[in-house]
């Protein structure tokens, strides 16, 4: 089958098995999985232009509204929070397009941009990994912590009749955001997360990615917020992030009639259809699969290949 828009010619069912394969690896691990797809478009596919990161934030629009939707439904979504990431990074994502599309046509600079961005991902897993997060920080103690929670609630329903408490926000402000869910007072500083996330949509729209990859392990790590109050945030985030790239790499493809900037709508569509599958069964098996051996995984991924990429710009 011929994809028009990124001038490949490959069986449909390649890019649908991989945007499964790398949401049902990635999703276990926390991540989209679009930060593994480029590569994957890049070497594998040789789809190298601009349209190439486009294409990449329309397998977002795809994979993610699932598990944005279960956020919104278990009452796990802090608002505030979402907007202001949302307000940091469209304007971010916007500048992100355009240094990509004006300074980083030539494929070989963007693949050792690209290579930077993944050393940098894969840098922060690994040494997550070797130090370990602090007692309650990482996801799986969040977690745990969650579900206790959530079983304490539960018993004190089956008593009284009241319903599961959903987050509260406390006060929205400048400084901070104070939210409580289940019990516990959360607080989140309001200017720091709008940088952070400006920041972060500028490499997203460049790179193809919502962002979430990146701010999530800073929420847990640097800003001490619980994972599982940040995971829909997140996801809300680079939603409308990549949503956005999309749309205005569309808009501006007239404006560069001799180089392919727009997404492949087709060949993005199959591949997030693959994610969105790709996700919920990659939730739905985490349980059975070991959480080191995952993130091990994902790291020596990213490494290996941002490194490739960043070995052969340089030699």
């Amino acid at each position: 089958m011929l994809f028009p828009v990124s001038g490949i010619e490959v069986a449909p069912w390649i890019p649908f098995v991989a945007g499964f394969a790398v949401a049902f690896v990635c999703s276990m691990g926390g991540v989209s999985g679009a930060n593994l797809l480029l590569p994957f478009q890049m070497s594998v596919l040789g789809f190298v232009t601009p349209a190439v990161s486009a294409t990449n934030h329309l397998f977002n629009i795809v994979a993610i509204p699932s598990g944005v939707y279960r956020f919104i439904r278990e009452g796990r979504m802090v608002w505030p929070l979402t907007w202001v990431v949302i307000a940091g990074t469209v304007p971010g994502v916007l500048l992100g397009v355009i240094l990509r599309v004006k300074y980083l046509p030539d494929p070989t600079h963007f693949k050792a941009f690209a290579g930077l961005v993944l050393l940098y991902i894969g840098f922060i897993m690994v040494r997550s990994q070797i130090k370990g997060p602090a007692p309650g920080s990482d996801k799986a103690s969040s977690e745990k912590r969650f579900q206790e929670l959530v079983a304490g609630f539960r018993k004190k329903e089956a008593r009284s009749g009241e319903p599961l408490p959903r987050i509260s926000v406390d006060q929205i402000g400048l400084k901070t955001i104070d939210y409580s869910f289940y019990g516990e007072k959360i607080s989140a500083p309001t200017m720091g997360i709008f940088w952070l996330s400006a920041i972060v949509g500028v490499v997203g729209g460049m790179y193809g990615i919502g962002g979430g990859a990146i701010i999530a392990p800073f929420f847990v790590a640097v800003f001490q917020l619980p994972v599982y109050t940040i995971a829909g945030a997140c996801l809300m985030g680079t939603f409308i992030t990549s949503v956005v790239a999309a749309v205005f790499y569309q808009a501006i493809a007239p404006l560069y009639p001799h180089m392919a900037v727009a997404p492949d709508w087709t060949l993005g569509i199959l591949m997030g259809v693959g994610g969105m599958i790709g996700m919920y069964a990659g939730a739905r098996m985490q349980k059975f699969v070991p959480a080191q051996a995952i993130k091990w995984l994902l790291a020596f991924i990213l490494v290996f290949t941002g490194g490739r990429y960043v070995v052969g710009f340089l030699f």
